[in-house]
């Protein structure tokens, strides 16, 4: 668990991210900046803010339980964009930030008035982070970016799945997330550069690039072949057996991922004859001979139950493990001991837990994390110290500014 003593440390101490999305792909990138010591100030609608507060329910207290997952370590601050002075007290933060983050549809920021060229024109050392769903540029640029939309069109779904099934969505919003690391990661790249250089950069991320990425072997496998990868369930494509199996009283999986580890396999579920077998002898022939070696794998294992299986394979050093639920991996005591399951109290929700950020610094301590904002609560502090007095902000909360 961070440490609460450190508030303003981190590795990314001392810079200022000014947040403008919503709902995943960008909040999630903003929170693992956030994370790491960046000052985020997320920048939302009066009376509504970001989307992903009225996904709900769940609600813990009076806040959805969705947005508390994403917005740790922000600073809400709300500016109703049809105002020219909630544009100006934009500027005054965007001037002095070291970062901007937007998730709009791409020409959005711009009509708005803060594209990459109008915010560079003020603030050349900015380093400018965009989300699109498909591009700016290209035949689909102007198409929206949908998570279960761009899982599907990016090949991920077809490849998911039951062999005999449909195409099957990940269980979670991979493409938002996956963009928004990849984000982060470009982000952390161009203050690099700026290091270097002095100069700031445009950082742009498509959801379908960034998942269509992930295809890698699979692929790999079409550029060799020809040939479109199918549907495999939980089997790999290259590697037997890789997959989930059936035992007595549930389901495990095993990787038994080179000729080593199959030898250790056979003597786990004591069947020694199986490792001189010519059919299952090496990799190739356990795939090529996929179908004759999986039922007798599936026959075996169904005689014991998962506890036995799981201690026999660790004891012959085979990979194995049990398919937890999703409570069982949030009370893990791995995740426990290791300090990921991150508390945070909240003014309204109470105790918020999230599983925290996984990267780990052995010479940065991270600080306590800060629990999701309320709407708007930062704004008058943030406004403060952009140079607002007292007497400004009152007249800007009287005219629906802020």
């Amino acid at each position: 668990m961070p440490s609460a003593e450190n508030r303003n440390t981190g590795p990314l101490a001392g810079l200022k991210v000014v947040d403008l999305t919503r709902v995943l792909s960008g909040p999630f990138c903003a929170m693992m900046l956030g994370d790491m010591g960046a000052e985020v100030i997320k920048i939302e609608r009066p009376g509504a803010g970001d989307d992903t507060r009225a996904f709900a329910p769940p609600y813990q207290g009076d806040e959805s339980s969705y947005f508390l997952t994403v917005n740790r370590n922000k600073k809400s601050v709300t500016l109703d964009m049809k105002q020219a002075a909630a544009k100006e007290a934009l500027w005054k933060l965007v001037e002095d930030a070291d970062i901007l983050i937007e998730n709009f549809r791409p020409g959005a920021a711009a009509r708005l008035g803060f594209g990459y060229d109008d915010v560079a024109a003020r603030n050349p050392g900015i380093i400018y982070g965009s989300i699109s769903g498909f591009g700016d540029t290209g035949p689909e640029a102007a198409r929206p970016g949908y998570d279960l939309i761009v899982q599907g069109e990016s090949g991920m779904m077809h490849i998911t799945g039951d062999p005999d099934g449909p195409p099957t969505k990940m269980g979670t919003s991979i493409a938002d997330m996956v963009a928004g690391m990849m984000l982060s990661q470009g982000i952390l790249a161009a203050l690099h550069a700026r290091a270097a250089s002095g100069k700031g950069q445009h950082v742009k991320v498509s959801m379908l690039e960034a998942l269509a990425s992930l295809l890698t072997y699979q692929a790999g496998n079409y550029y060799a072949t020809g040939a479109s990868p199918r549907r495999r369930g939980n089997a790999h494509p290259s590697i037997v057996p890789y997959e989930t199996i059936q035992a007595a009283d549930g389901w495990l999986n095993v990787g038994v991922a080179n000729d080593s580890l199959w030898v250790k396999f056979c003597d786990a579920i004591e069947k020694p004859e199986l490792k001189d077998d010519a059919r299952f002898a090496l990799a190739p022939d356990r795939v090529r001979n996929r179908d004759e070696l999986m039922p007798l794998l599936t026959e075996v294992l169904k005689t014991r139950d998962r506890a036995h299986w799981i201690a026999a394979m660790n004891t012959h050093g085979v990979p194995c493990g049990a398919i937890a639920k999703v409570d069982e991996i949030c009370e893990s005591a791995t995740l426990k001991a290791r300090g990921m399951i991150w508390e945070m109290d909240h003014a309204t929700a109470g105790t918020v837990r999230t599983i925290g950020n996984p990267i780990e610094f052995t010479g940065t301590r991270l600080a306590q994390p800060a629990p999701p904002p309320r709407l708007g609560e930062h704004t008058e502090e943030v406004l403060a110290a952009a140079g607002y007095d007292a007497g400004a902000i009152a007249r800007m909360k009287a005219e629906g500014v802020i």
